[in-house]
């Protein structure tokens, strides 16, 4: 519109001008003294001839660079269905061996996950250790455990939302009420509780093992208990002896960030075929864990793998290993593969929401008025079946 307007009002004030100039020359005979009027009325006439060229110039260039807009525009879109397509035909993995596999003959259990991988065509992206300072000072571990950890060591009680069911149970097996009890100060997390009682994490949690559900120990959840323990009552009491597995002094993690193509293995066989079994002993012949537990001695490891200290940990789906990416290594949504193609289908906050394995509705899966955690709702999934499926979740 600006260029449009400039250019008839260009041509109206040359058009005046000529028109002075032809009156004139009809009033008086032709001399040579009209030759500078003449002169003059050019000369005008070129400076405006100039403007409008200048502001076609302009308008062309606007049309250009809108032109360019909707081409860079067009592009950006090919290269990020692209991003999507090429994050789909890849599934990326977190992977670390647990601090008690870190304790074998140097490189020796390294050695078997580190040949099982090559052996599955899963290729090694990087990797790292970590030491139990860091691990502790960060809160490493906490994240990685999520809900059941945020009970034991972030939220005080008064924080935490006790379902009313859980309230009627407390007062079953306790005989006084949860707000009571929170009242008088007698609720602590499993970390203040440790505290109070004058014990160290695995002091707790022999007290803990020693509770008997339903008199002396109730569930309010998952992941999501409360025991009596002496004359106070404390949240989460056992995991403090899993913290201390990382955070001790002296302890570490070997991680590894791994990835395959998506057709050539599958996530779930990743896990159960790979990996194995969380109980070791139920993993086939071959997996890491069985191998770790079939060898532990000839590889130097004190003690027998167990479900809980069974040699390595793996995400359960290329968006837990995300969101462990995130935890562990500090990656930025943006710059993961994984990521990026994640947000062409929902928004940063939504990503950052379920990261903290949120409660969700699933389109097709989950009845009227129910939800599901997004870490069950996706486990096991390929990169390419998530990205899909995640335009489902609410």
């Amino acid at each position: 519109m600006f260029a449009r307007g400039a250019l008839r009002q260009a041509t109206s004030r040359f058009s005046g001008r000529t028109t002075a100039v032809v009156k004139k020359s009809t009033t008086r005979r032709v001399f040579s003294s009209q030759a500078p009027q003449a002169n003059n009325g050019g000369a005008g006439g070129a400076m405006v001839l100039a403007g409008v060229a200048l502001v076609a110039a302009a308008y062309s260039a606007s049309n250009a660079t809108d032109q360019a807009n909707k081409i860079q525009g067009k592009l950006q879109g090919q290269i990020d269905d692209l991003q999507v397509q090429l994050s789909g035909k890849t599934n990326s993995a977190f992977v670390f061996l647990k601090p008690h596999a870190c304790k074998g003959t140097p490189g020796k259990v390294e050695a078997v996950l580190e040949d099982a991988l090559a052996k599955n065509g899963i290729r090694i992206t990087g990797k790292g250790s970590m030491l139990a300072e860091e691990i502790d000072k960060k809160m490493y571990i906490d994240t990685h455990y999520g809900a059941i950890a945020s009970k034991a060591v972030k939220l005080q009680p008064a924080a935490l939302n006790v379902p009313d069911k859980g309230k009627a149970d407390f007062q079953k097996a306790f005989g006084e009420s949860w707000d009571d009890a929170l009242k008088a100060g007698k609720i602590y997390n499993a970390k203040d509780g440790a505290e109070k009682l004058g014990v160290d994490s695995a002091g707790l949690n022999a007290k803990w093992g020693k509770l008997s559900r339903g008199k002396t120990l109730i569930k309010f959840g998952g992941g999501f208990y409360c025991g009596k323990v002496d004359d106070i009552y404390v949240m989460n009491g056992f995991y403090m002896s899993m913290r201390a597995a990382y955070c001790n002094p002296g302890e570490k993690i070997q991680w590894y960030t791994v990835s395959w193509p998506t057709d050539t293995l599958s996530w779930e066989d990743f896990r159960g075929k790979v990996l194995g079994a969380t109980d070791p002993t139920a993993a086939p012949v071959g997996s890491v864990r069985r191998t770790i537990l079939d060898n532990y001695r000839s590889l130097g490891l004190k003690s027998k793998p167990n479900t809980g200290d069974n040699g390595v940990h793996a995400s359960a789906s290329p968006f837990e290993a995300m969101a462990e990416r995130a935890n562990w290594l500090g990656a930025e949504l943006e710059e993961d593969d994984f990521g990026k193609a994640l947000l062409k289908k929902v928004s940063k906050d939504k990503v950052l929401k379920w990261s903290g394995d949120a409660q969700v509705t699933v389109d097709g899966e989950t009845a009227a008025g129910k939800t599901m955690s997004v870490f069950d709702t996706l486990e096991d999934l390929d990169a390419d079946t998530i990205l899909k499926k995640v335009e489902k979740i609410h």
